[in-house]
């Protein structure tokens, strides 16, 4: 028996067959592009499931990368979730080493867990290079080139190098200080303990003197790291400072000793050039008053309190003082030629 079938029913076919072809195009593509990751964690006992891929690549999260870090965790007998996983990758976090980090922790028993992992990632640390310099302590050189210079007390100049044995602190890594910061301690240390040194013959004789002292400071608190050792690598002798610095402070106290001389020469060049101003005025004095000696001999001529023959008593008192002054500088003169020349007669 012929059942009838109105034509509008008869026209939804097609589309009906061309929808549950393109589903079945989509699975297939999905099937192909995700069946083989999930297989393989199928395969490696990690519980994702077919759809939590395909989901994984609508959030734009990178399911490859997702299971080989869930493979590796269940393998090492971490049990972390994908969830945890697809966050930190979308935090911008390095899943692969955070979880190569956790699996390194595991190992050697550091106490690491997720959280922290991620927090020291995402605080720019590599976080599995401070679980490997946890377990492997490095050595760092203080400093990174050349010796660290400093003065012992006796003046003489001593140039240390020193080597740093340090190992991650996990629980300071997060806004510890760095390498930096352990360098300029250990430099610190060592310039305060050469310059403590009564001499630099008592460090070159106990070097382990430096490290001793730097070490029993504390100088790891605050970074990411602890200080296991600090040893001294080289130590040597440098200039002579103490001796260049009195040598500097004696050609300082010279120029200000020619300073002072000076000084006093200026002085002693204004006095005289005083005195002979002074001497200078006191004569002119003198030829006035000398002037004034003829004008008082003619007002005496003309009161009568002068004669002539007092006159002529003066003028001899003078020709006989010229003549004893002149015969006296006559006589100087010669002596002072007979002291230069003892030879003369």
């Amino acid at each position: 028996m012929l059942s009838f079938m109105p034509p509008d029913s008869i026209s939804i076919y097609p589309y009906l067959i061309g929808a549950g072809l393109l589903l079945l195009f989509v699975f297939v593509i999905v099937f192909f592009k995700f069946f083989s990751l999930w297989i393989q964690a199928y395969m490696s006992e990690t519980p994702i499931a077919l759809f939590q891929l395909v989901g994984m690549s609508l959030r734009k999260v990178n399911p490859a990368l997702i299971v080989r870090c869930m493979i590796s965790s269940t393998q090492a007998g971490l049990n972390l979730k994908t969830k945890d996983l697809e966050a930190h990758f979308l935090s911008g976090g390095n899943v692969q080493r955070v979880v190569n980090a956790l699996i390194a922790a595991n190992r050697a028993k550091l106490g690491l867990d997720f959280g922290q992992a991620t927090a020291i990632d995402l605080a720019g640390r590599d976080v599995l290079d401070a679980v490997q310099t946890s377990v492997k302590p490095k050595v760092i050189d203080c400093p990174d080139e050349g010796k660290v210079a400093a003065m012992a007390k006796d003046g003489i100049q001593v140039l240390a190098k020193a080597r740093v044995t340090v190992r991650t602190n996990i629980k300071r890594l997060v806004g510890g200080a760095t390498e930096e910061t352990i360098i300029a301690r250990v430099g610190e240390g060592i310039v305060s303990t050469i310059g403590s040194a009564m001499s630099h013959k008592d460090v070159l004789e106990n070097p382990d003197r430096i490290s001793k002292t730097v070490l029993a400071k504390g100088l790891d608190a605050g970074t990411a790291f602890e200080i296991l050792s600090i040893d001294i690598a080289d130590v040597d002798i440098g200039d002579n400072i103490g001796a260049r610095l009195q040598a500097d402070q004696a050609e300082a106290d010279k120029r200000v000793a020619q300073a002072a001389a000076e000084s006093r020469r200026a002085m002693a060049v204004a006095a005289e050039q005083e005195n002979i101003s002074d001497i200078a005025a006191n004569r002119a004095k003198l030829v006035l008053a000398e002037a004034e000696v003829p004008k008082a001999i003619a007002d005496a001529f003309r009161s009568g309190n002068l004669g002539i023959m007092d006159y002529q008593r003066i003028k001899n008192m003078e020709s006989d003082t010229r003549m004893r002054s002149t015969i006296a500088t006559s006589e100087e003169a010669h002596i002072q030629e007979r002291r230069q020349n003892p030879g003369l007669s």
